[in-house]
């Protein structure tokens, strides 16, 4: 493991997000209770993506809109599979005068997935959602339904795609 995702690691108390793969730490909850069913209004986590050992997000869409925000490293991609059947790739990075956003809006219900570029070894990022995350929130994309959905997306979905036999749900659902 790189030094610096090591110590990231450890200076936020990073865990493996289930079913994504992500390391994450939460950092922020709102009131729980504050929207209907009882879901925090507001909640934000900082991520990391690394090489060694692998990190990245497998796909996944939320029923709320989803702020991403880099924070340093290398840069990150992101792709999206839209419901209109639509996608791209997005960049987040420190070359926000080039090519790099420092941030990008998810909307609700598009499927997304992250990773390092090819070559990088750590990127540190965070994502914050209002309405706020909840388990019940999460859907993870399966191989099968995205390449039905998504079938010029195949190199990532079979690279980035839950595969048959895998959970899809977060825990708590």
């Amino acid at each position: 493991m790189h030094d610096v995702a090591a110590a990231l690691i450890e200076r936020f108390a990073m865990e493996p997000l289930p079913v994504e793969g992500t390391f994450y730490a939460s950092t922020y909850v709102s009131g729980v209770g504050a929207i209907d069913g009882g879901g925090p209004a507001g909640t934000a986590i900082v991520g990391l993506y690394c090489d060694d050992p692998p990190s990245r997000s497998l796909f996944h869409r939320l029923a709320f809109d989803e702020v991403w925000h880099f924070y340093a490293g290398d840069p990150m991609r992101l792709v999206l599979l839209h419901p209109d059947g639509s996608s791209e790739d997005v960049m987040l990075g420190a070359d926000i005068l080039g090519e790099e956003r420092v941030q990008c809006v998810v909307p609700a219900g598009t499927w997304q997935a992250g990773e390092l570029v090819e070559g990088g070894e750590w990127a540190l990022f965070g994502c914050t959602m209002a309405p706020g995350f909840t388990p019940a929130s999460f859907e993870g994309g399966t191989i099968a339904g995205l390449l039905a959905s998504h079938p010029e997306r195949e190199d990532d979905i079979l690279r980035l795609g839950i595969p048959a036999g895998r959970p899809s749900a977060m825990p708590g659902t």
